[in-house]
């Protein structure tokens, strides 16, 4: 799994999990998005990008299909 924390904007924390290609975005409003079938380049556009929001609207939300986000025990 592969995590990356964001100290400004909307988008807190990135994680993918390289096997399912899954992206849980987890939001300032404590909500959780989940895509599938995401390359590992889009994430890791994503984790580089200037504004991660814009990026998320522009290359991700519409583009790959939503699913559940990955449960992890603490």
């Amino acid at each position: 799994m592969l995590t990356k924390v964001f100290t400004s904007g909307r988008i807190k924390k990135a994680e993918y999990d390289p096997a399912p290609r899954q992206l849980d975005l987890h939001w300032e409003n404590k909500s959780i998005l989940a895509y599938k079938h995401v390359p590992e380049e889009v994430y890791r556009r994503l984790c580089s990008a200037p504004n991660p929001a814009t990026y998320w609207e522009d290359r991700i939300a519409d583009e790959y299909p939503k699913g559940t986000p990955m449960t992890r025990t603490p």
